[in-house]
């Protein structure tokens, strides 16, 4: 209500009131007693909750002292008795239709039309029973609260819509964010009836809100909020919770936002719902959504949401951290390269870190100057949004414990400065000032399985200090047209945010090589793998992709790959150095001799299944772990692998 800020708005109001009701009461009193009615149309203060109510939903005088009839009935103890004796019947001591036909001078049919604004917009209720003229109406308890000057939303929208408090805006959106909402305002501002029906879309939720909640501190708006997740599905339901939002947001001056970024549009009873709530709304709305959703509405316009850019991101850093920036002894790039945060999201890390007494404090030397801290908060901000379509591995490898030759470890080092480097070569040295795109340091590590794979992937996550993610292909393929696209772009949105190490184990299956068309089925593999490589070229982190068969894979995609890493099946030596390295240092072990034991014809893999139930065979029988263990282990991982273990294999030991 615009004038509840007036210290004796209140009191006026209440007069105002007053003075309406004992009017209403003069009109009955006159028709009781048989005397003729008098047309008495004072002027009303505007600032008033009831001039307000009639502005807003354009009541004529007959449908104003209807609803004031109403009021009567609440606030004033003799309506009831003064209804009965107009009605004369005891029993009805209640406002009617009729009555208000018979009383005011003003008296129009047009109320009992279902379009009369006092049933279009439930100003006022009708009990159950006899005809619409004589039954008993009474005043809806919102529009009560609101003459009266209560400051209340609406009961019947809480628990579907979120009224949240209007925050101050500490800061101004930056400058990519800011020129949406430039878009927005002058879209509106050029409409010339009915605003038209937006939608923003992108991954990130609180940065949109952030754009709506400036949106509506530049015009004036309180903010209301519905979650499509909890729309109801029945057309009337629907009906009605629009009916009631939209008086709610003219008595409230509410703009909506529908909040749709948890909803697929493969999902016909929520799509079908949303079109429903939305379709001819008379009042402002804004969808949030991560794609474009299909919509009946005519007037409807579209945009897209980007992340922050580098310099963005970094401003944001340098104001929230203030003079603690100096104290990450020049690393901030480093951070803001590595990850891909939102404002609101930067600003929690920032209040986190500068409450701690050393900001300064080392996480790992390859992280200069960043703390522990500080870097473990941004690391942490994929994990939600990842966890339920992804697998995350505890990285707990070294490089000491990676056995292969001197070639491919040189191209994991490659790989290793690539990531320690990025900031510098991509901002201080302007390369990623050419190219839009192409950041991602993507590499194919290829080889039989158990051969260092996934422990190389380990290994790079360690030394960084950043969550690695094993894709489960299962919860990403989806035999629906269009949703494995949504699944993989949700993963890889994540991923930018949390900086993490992607590892697609088993590429092949999801990277395989393009078919031929032939039917429609082909054509929209075809189109996921599109949409992949696409994704892989435009990742700003390190994704790694895994398979035992690299000529599976679409030279298309190849091309598109930074590093290739052969794992080739380990040679007798790198096997014996794979059996130094695979007993932990607590574990009691005796007589084992490692030159014998890299006869074994078994991968890396293999060897740590073997050496882990060797462990328990000798565990349980009290002994170190022997020769004798590791022979009763190989057998049986041997017969699970349905291969016989050659003499040559245990010869010198057996």
């Amino acid at each position: 209500m615009t004038n509840t800020g007036l210290p004796n708005w209140y009191q006026t109001n209440w007069q105002i009131i007053q003075q309406e009701i004992f009017r209403i009461r003069q009109s009955l009193e006159t028709y009781i007693e048989d005397k003729p009615q008098e047309v008495i149309d004072d002027a009303i203060s505007p600032t008033s909750a009831l001039a307000q109510i009639c502005s807003k939903f354009h009541l004529s005088a007959f449908a104003r002292d209807i609803l004031l009839l109403c009021v009567g009935m609440e606030i004033d103890p003799t309506f009831a008795t003064l209804c009965a004796k107009a009605n004369g019947n005891s029993d009805r001591n209640f406002p009617t239709l009729s009555l208000a036909l018979a009383i005011f001078p003003q008296a129009s049919f047009s109320v009992l039309s279902p379009q009369n604004p006092l049933q279009r917009w439930q100003l006022i209720e009708f009990a159950p029973g006899f005809s619409l003229t004589q039954t008993a109406i009474r005043i809806d308890k919102r529009i009560l609260c609101y003459l009266l000057g209560e400051a209340a939303v609406d009961e019947q929208l809480l628990g579907i819509v979120t009224f949240p408090e209007p925050e101050p805006q500490t800061l101004p959106l930056p400058p990519s964010h800011a020129g949406i909402c430039d878009r927005i305002i002058a879209t509106w501002s050029q409409a010339s009836r009915k605003l038209p029906l937006l939608q923003l879309c992108g991954s990130e939720s609180t940065t949109k809100y952030q754009i709506v909640s400036n949106i509506c501190d530049t015009l004036g708006f309180n903010l209301g909020i519905i979650s499509a997740a909890v729309l109801p599905s029945l057309p009337h339901e629907l009906h009605q919770l629009k009916r009631l939002w939209e008086r709610e947001a003219i008595l409230g001056n509410r703009l909506l936002l529908l909040d749709c970024d948890s909803i697929s549009t493969a999902d016909p009873v929520k799509t079908t719902a949303i079109s429903l709530l939305i379709e001819n709304l008379q009042t402002p709305a804004i969808i949030s959504s991560l794609e474009r959703l299909p919509t009946r509405q005519q007037t409807f316009v579209s945009f897209d949401v980007p992340p922050l850019s580098f310099h963005e991101q970094k401003t944001l850093w340098e104001i929230h951290l203030g003079t603690a920036a100096n104290q990450l002894n020049g690393q901030l790039n480093k951070l803001v390269s590595q990850f891909n945060l939102t404002p609101a999201t930067i600003k929690a890390a920032c209040l986190q870190v500068t409450s701690s007494s050393d900001i300064s404090l080392p996480f790992q030397p390859g992280l200069g100057g960043i703390s522990c801290q500080l870097w473990n908060f941004c690391r942490t901000q994929a994990r939600p949004r990842l966890d339920d379509l992804a697998q995350r591995i505890n990285a707990t490898s070294a490089w000491d414990d990676l056995v292969l030759p001197e070639a491919q470890r040189q191209v994991l080092s490659d790989i290793a400065t690539h990531l320690q480097q990025r900031s510098k070569v991509y901002q201080d040295w302007g390369f990623a000032g050419k190219s839009s795109r192409g950041f991602g340091i993507t590499s194919l590590f290829h080889g039989e399985s158990g051969t260092g794979k996934t422990m190389a992937a380990d290994v790079l996550a360690q030394q960084f200090c950043l969550d690695l993610y094993r894709i489960d292909l299962s919860a990403v393929v989806s035999k629906y047209i269009g949703e494995t696209e949504k699944n993989l772009a949700r993963i890889f949105d994540a991923a930018e945010a949390g900086g993490v190490i992607l590892l697609f184990d088993e590429a092949d299956a999801l990277f395989g090589k393009r078919s031929e068309v032939k039917d429609s089925r082909d054509r929209h593999a075809n189109v996921e793998v599109s949409y992949l490589l696409q994704r892989m070229e435009a990742y700003g982190g390190l994704a790694i992709l895994t398979t035992n068969l690299k000529n599976a894979l679409d030279t298309a995609f190849l091309r598109r790959i930074r590093f290739m890493v052969d794992f080739p099946f380990p040679a007798a030596q790198y096997r014996s150095q794979i059996w130094q390295r695979i007993f932990p240092p607590q574990t009691p072990i005796k007589g084992l001799d490692y030159q014998k034991l890299g006869q074994l014809q078994v991968a890396g893999g293999n060897i740590r299944n073997i050496a882990m139930n060797a462990a328990f065979i000798a565990a349980d029988a009290d002994e170190p772990v022997m020769m004798k263990h590791i022979l009763l282990a190989t057998q049986r991982d041997y017969l699970k692998l349905q291969r016989l273990l050659t003499k040559e294999e245990v010869k010198g030991w057996v």
